[in-house]
């Protein structure tokens, strides 16, 4: 954004006025543990959808098979929104209950 300014001599002077645009929240897309989904389809989901390659795709899959859940990644609001779906499409398709959500980071 630019700001004219006259000077005493009649000419324009340009002044840059930076304007500061905040990022956009970040949201946190996290896979639930049930008792019925394989642990080798969530495998399969983080390296399908969240480019996961085998061994962090194991160590994602452990933390929501001990711990509850597991973050799949960091992205803004519709990337992950659409992670989610995806996600949950594709394991209804394939017949299991695997919940996947988003928080705000």
């Amino acid at each position: 954004m630019a700001i004219q300014h006259e000077n005493n001599q009649g000419s324009v002077a340009l002044e840059k006025k930076s304007s500061k645009v905040k990022p956009p929240p970040m949201y946190k897309v996290l896979l639930l543990n049930d008792d019925f989904t394989p642990m080798d389809f969530v495998i399969l989901v983080l390296q399908k959808f969240f480019a996961k390659d085998r061994e962090q795709a194991t160590r994602i899959m452990l933390k929501v098979h001990n711990e509850g859940r597991g973050l799949c990644g960091v992205y803004p609001r519709d990337i992950a929104a659409t992670k989610v779906d995806q996600v949950v499409a594709f394991a209804r398709q394939h017949q299991h209950p695997l919940v996947c959500v988003m928080e705000e980071n």
